[in-house]
């Protein structure tokens, strides 16, 4: 880094492409980037890569020279548990595209992926490996990239019990509250949300937590609709590991976990949220979740194109699908009309097929981008 301080200019010599990996620690690195992009606009000249945001900002945001792009750990599809027989931009083009193809992984393995992460430098390894890649991953963000993003904290567990707390929250909707108290348990007097608003912030500038934002169309017949987001970490991993659980607690089941369903089902629907949006970047969309107020109906995730047609996806652990795990999507499909293109289940079953009322079913392990 001194080399590099005493001539930052060194990062932009060289025969493309140039990869300047980390250029936050350097930020004059991006400026000095837009202006050799001046000079020669040839595109894919430069990569540059960071894990967070910068403290001190750019003194240009690189509009119309650079493109921003959001890098995720590794989808189910990436993961080549099997060959995708279903592809996202398809069911977005809404021609009800025939399903077909058959997986063999079982709840098993999707567990175990759950637990293995989808940082490439970190799953490979054997279970007791990995488990010290995850939690030294976890402290060097907590006790070292904090700093560099500019934020101070005076009591360094408070970060990781904010972290943790999202980490039980995990492909729920819960409140400020709800969160706030699993993260100062025991403590007489709770903070304040302006007290905390750092914590979230560090902990999204640093890219730990994505939170799913709710779909919010300007349909009249949809006025009640929550506005909530639903919290995901970036990799499932992170969650499972700050909760102290693996692959056997999973499929045994954990005690004292208050959220609706398993905390299995949360993390393999975090798992799949992880996927989806995956998919969904490659295809131009963007992808939320929809709750009524009152959580009467609930669509998992909604897969939107420019347009405001959407796909609609329900996550469940379970093999086989019964008429009650479709019901919210007829509803919606009642509400929005021609606007949903497709409606599908996404599975742990075997076999990829549409229903006679038109859902499809997919494996999770077969929807690819």
């Amino acid at each position: 880094m001194e080399v590099i301080g005493s001539n930052p200019h060194r990062v932009i010599d060289g025969d493309p492409p140039v990869l300047i990996d980390e250029w936050q620690r350097l930020p004059v690195s991006w400026d000095l980037v837009r202006r050799a992009v001046d000079a020669d606009p040839q595109p894919g000249r430069f990569l540059l890569t960071g894990s967070t945001t910068p403290a001190e900002a750019p003194t240009h945001t690189g509009a119309g020279r650079i493109i921003t792009m959001q890098m995720r750990p590794l989808s189910v599809a990436e993961r080549r548990l099997a060959t995708p027989t279903a592809s996202l931009d398809d069911l977005l083009a809404g021609d009800r595209p025939r399903l077909e193809g058959a997986a063999d992984v079982a709840v098993e393995q999707y567990t175990d992926e759950i637990v293995r992460s989808g940082f490439p430098g970190i799953r490979p390894w054997p279970d007791r490996v990995r488990r010290g890649l995850l939690d030294g991953y976890i402290d060097q963000v907590l006790h070292h990239d904090i700093h560099q993003f500019g934020h101070t904290f005076r009591d360094g567990g408070s970060l990781r019990r904010w972290m943790t707390a999202y980490a039980a929250a995990v492909s729920t909707p819960a409140s400020f509250e709800k969160i706030r108290d699993a993260a100062s348990a025991g403590e007489a007097d709770k903070p304040a949300r302006t007290t905390t608003i750092p914590y979230r912030s560090a902990l999204e500038g640093l890219r730990l937590i994505e939170e799913v934002p709710a779909w919010l169309p300007t349909l009249n017949r949809l006025r009640r609709l929550a506005s909530a987001p639903v919290h995901q970490l970036v990799d499932p991993a992170l969650a499972a590991r700050l909760l102290g659980v693996g692959t056997e607690a999973l499929l045994a089941g954990v005690d004292g976990w208050d959220g609706d369903g398993t905390l299995l089902g949360a993390l393999f629907e975090s798992l799949m949220t992880l996927s989806v949006r995956v998919y969904a970047q490659a295809c131009e969309a963007r992808v939320r979740h929809l709750r009524t107020q009152g959580g009467e109906h609930e669509v998992d995730l909604i897969v939107e194109r420019a347009d405001g047609a959407i796909v609609a996806l329900e996550i469940k652990l379970k093999a086989v699908v019964g008429d009650g795990d479709v019901r919210h999507l007829h509803w919606l499909g009642d509400q929005i009309g021609p606007r949903m293109l497709d409606a599908v289940v996404l599975s742990t079953g075997r076999q990829a097929y549409r229903r006679s009322d038109g859902i499809g079913v997919i494996p999770a392990v077969l929807l690819g981008p």
